[in-house]
């Protein structure tokens, strides 16, 4: 079991855990998750470990509530325990001095992209931060990153913060005015991914994206997580979750998440008459 330290709401539907882990958090690199069944009743889900204090001994979570085994997650307090913890997990982000790196984020993407931009920086580059979300409301993590880059946009699909339209915009605008980098890290919803990084691949630059595909139980044995690249099979969670976006085949990836879209609404709605009767079966 692994208690909570603290727990912090950074938006309506987003939380932000600190959890007790110290050999996790004297391990882990950017880029790497964890494997997380907060009760007994829960399912087993990956989450990016988004920061991480070795000193003090703590790691840090973000995540949306999205289903049951967020929700219950979520209904957990501070000081109270999870049940099962393992990582770190996944191969580490490829950290080096490139020289300008271009990151971008949307949605709840922009909290895995947070470890890997403090590590880019931390290796001497010159960072460029783009990130997005529906609204202002639901825009993360913004000052941590202002921090730790050296420019920072925001865009917001209705324009009440930032930018009025998409991060593919943003990126549009610094293409056109020749903007160059030597690296990019794109991660956020998966069409947002395809977008993003089919203009940064027509821009000549070398395009990272990390994929969340569906996971259970972390080590390759189950398949779930497999994805084609570059007309081969890897495993998200064993060979990636980053993986060369030039070679993703990113149709095979959106049609096996969309095969899951009943049975995840099917939960929702579980999880919501749940609430309604103030239980959780």
């Amino acid at each position: 079991m692994v208690k909570i330290v603290k727990k912090e709401r950074l938006s309506e539907q987003v939380l932000r855990y600190r959890l007790d882990a110290p050999r996790i958090a004297r391990k882990r690199k950017a880029g790497q998750f964890i494997i997380i069944r907060p009760t007994q009743d829960s399912e087993r889900i990956p989450l990016t470990i988004a920061g991480a204090n070795p000193d003090e001994g703590w790691i840090e979570i973000i995540f949306q509530v999205v289903g049951r085994t967020t929700f219950l997650l979520s209904a957990l307090n501070e000081g109270s325990y999870v049940l099962d913890l393992a990582g770190p997990l996944g191969k580490p982000t490829h950290v080096e001095k490139f020289g300008k790196a271009l990151c971008i984020g949307g949605g709840v993407g922009v909290a895995p992209l947070y470890p890997i931009i403090c590590a880019l920086k931390a290796a001497g580059n010159e960072v460029v931060s783009i990130i997005g979300a529906r609204s202002k409301s639901l825009l993360i993590l913004e000052n941590e990153i202002k921090d730790q880059s050296d420019r920072i946009y925001t865009a917001t699909d209705d324009g009440s913060y930032g930018h009025k339209g998409f991060v593919s915009d943003i990126f549009n605008s610094l293409n056109n005015a020749n903007e160059i980098f030597d690296v990019a890290y794109v991660i956020g919803p998966v069409m947002m991914m395809k977008v993003v990084s089919s203009l940064t691949i027509a821009a000549g630059i070398k395009t990272f994206a990390s994929l969340n595909p569906i996971m259970i139980d972390g080590t390759g044995m189950c398949g779930g997580c497999r994805v084609t690249v570059f007309n081969e099979t890897k495993f998200a969670c064993v060979d990636g979750p980053e993986f060369d976006a030039a070679g993703i085949d990113w149709k095979e990836l959106m049609n096996r998440l969309n095969s899951y879209k009943l049975f995840e609404s099917e939960a929702r709605q579980k999880q919501h008459s749940c609430r309604l009767e103030g239980v959780d079966k």
